[in-house]
């Protein structure tokens, strides 16, 4: 077994370093996302938001995280006086204010799609998106440690917002 990662040898899933015992801290949700912008291909009530969010698992596991349930497939997101716009992934609200993810070629990424002016959720986009964010790199994280043959020994959130992930691996 090894005790240390400096005296392992394999690979670490995020950055090709040794295995052992590595420290991941994943950024605060405090900082700056991306500003929405209106998108001329939509009904001017709905606005698209780019993101770097590029796989569909990781992406659904975050929104479950956060307590939303997303629909998945060719859904529509409504908006103001029942427009609608399709998005690959929805999430409906009771109160309107639906929002979804689409997938963008150009960019080989899902945007976020929503009518801004009907979003009521807790907190601002610009929140929402860092925390779904930060939700999503723990999941991909997550899943390539796994892969890599790592184990989950601490997770922790710290203070300033940040979760700190130990994952662990032991060699023969």
């Amino acid at each position: 077994s090894v005790s240390a990662a400096h005296r392992a040898s394999g690979s670490c899933p995020w950055n090709g370093g040794t295995s052992g015992i590595h420290r991941r801290s994943l950024p605060s949700t405090r900082g700056s996302v991306p500003v929405p912008s209106e998108s001329p291909a939509l009904m001017s009530h709905f606005s698209t938001v780019k993101t770097e969010l590029r796989q569909l698992d990781p992406l659904v596991q975050a929104l479950n995280d956060l307590g939303y349930s997303p629909d998945q497939g060719e859904r529509p997101v409504r908006g103001y006086r029942g427009q609608t716009v399709t998005a690959d992934l929805a999430v409906s609200m009771d109160n309107g204010g639906d929002f979804g993810f689409r997938w963008n070629d150009q960019t080989a990424a899902y945007e976020l799609v929503t009518d801004l002016d009907l979003w009521k959720q807790t907190i601002p986009i610009e929140r929402f998106l860092s925390k779904l964010t930060q939700r999503y790199a723990l999941n991909t994280v997550l899943k390539a440690s796994v892969t890599e043959g790592f184990q989950v020994a601490e997770q922790q959130v710290k203070q300033d917002g940040s979760i700190e992930l130990v994952v662990t691996r032991w060699d023969a």
